[in-house]
């Protein structure tokens, strides 16, 4: 581990029963493979966008990283320390460093208290300031999120969605973490609230150093905040590149159909691809390859039957495609 890399993820696995309770559980032994043996790392002060369609395992990447699902397998070392493995006291002090803006601030924020309340939270669960200081704290990290001292009071039906997912914002910055995973921060939005907030992320990070893992399933989204790139598929990350070499020159196939369904500006100007099928079921993923069902460049019986490996490209891309592996060549 570098010591500019704050996180390191590798191996990491996150299987779940595929029956439902206990009983069920008793005869259907299958697994839900939701994360599949996957690596990356993020340096201090940037930010990875994890793209991919919904089921491809980007949220459960985010829960197993933030501890609040147990992982199956692999490391996350954070900090040189590895948070699969450490318990109590110590996990508490790690979860300060690192939190979490989750997709949909009307199910993420309780409805029963106020914004003060919500933000406030956090600072009584670890003991970071006094009674005395308690309000002037709120006021500052209300300011971060782009709202005044008025929405201490309010409850999150009584603002937007944009109102409530600053609260979201403000709740996470409010124990001064040095990282943020932001699960889909502007899904639930609309677009004219969406870049207003992916651009308060972007200063937040520049004055707050912070150092971000930004899951999106929308490419377009994560064009201008995300450094790195890694395009995952099934439960398994298929693509890592700088962002702007993966724009211009996306290398694996689900990566191209994924910036080929981007809308464009004049829909005239060029027809839109469009990837066909449903990502199959984690239960039973497909042998090989597990995009080759859908894949319209596949090159023969290696891709149902092996899969493919990782393979460092010139300018740093890593992608896991038989196109560029010597099975494949």
């Amino acid at each position: 581990m570098n010591d500019d890399t704050l996180l390191e993820v590798r191996g990491l696995t996150k299987y779940f029963p595929a029956g439902g309770d206990w009983f069920a559980q008793m005869f259907d032994r299958r697994k839900i493979k939701a994360v599949d043996g996957i690596d990356f790392t993020i340096p201090k002060g940037s930010t990875l966008g994890l793209v991919g369609e919904s089921g491809s395992g980007k949220t459960t990447t985010g829960r197993v990283i933030a501890r609040l699902i147990e992982p199956t397998a692999g490391e996350v070392r954070y900090a040189n320390k590895d948070l699969a493995k450490i318990r109590g006291k110590e996990l508490k002090r790690m979860r300060r460093s690192l939190q979490m803006i989750f997709q949909d601030p009307s199910s993420s924020l309780n409805r029963r208290k106020t914004a003060g309340q919500i933000v406030s939270e956090p600072l009584r669960i670890h003991r970071l300031v006094s009674k005395a200081n308690l309000e002037k704290r709120l006021v500052e990290v209300m300011k971060l999120a782009g709202l005044s001292r008025r929405f201490l009071n309010r409850y999150p039906h009584e603002m937007s969605g944009g109102q409530r997912q600053r609260v979201g914002i403000a709740r996470a910055l409010v124990v001064e973490p040095e990282f943020l995973i932001c699960d889909e921060p502007v899904t639930a939005l609309d677009v004219s609230i969406q870049a207003q907030i992916l651009n308060l992320l972007m200063d937040l990070q520049d004055e707050l150093h912070l150092t971000y893992l930004f899951i999106a399933h929308d490419l377009s989204v994560v064009k201008h905040v995300s450094d790195r790139v890694a395009v995952m598929y099934l439960g398994k990350i298929v693509e890592t590149a700088d962002a702007n070499t993966l724009f211009a020159d996306p290398k694996h196939p689900y990566t191209r159909a994924l910036l080929a369904a981007i809308p464009k500006p004049n829909p005239k100007a060029a027809k839109r691809k469009v990837l066909h099928g449903e990502v199959p079921s984690p239960i039973d993923p497909p042998p090989g390859c597990r995009f080759h069902p859908r894949c319209p460049e596949i090159i023969g019986e290696v891709c149902r039957k092996k899969e493919p490996q990782s393979t460092t490209l010139a300018g740093g891309t890593r992608v896991a495609c038989h196109l560029y592996s010597d099975n494949g060549a």
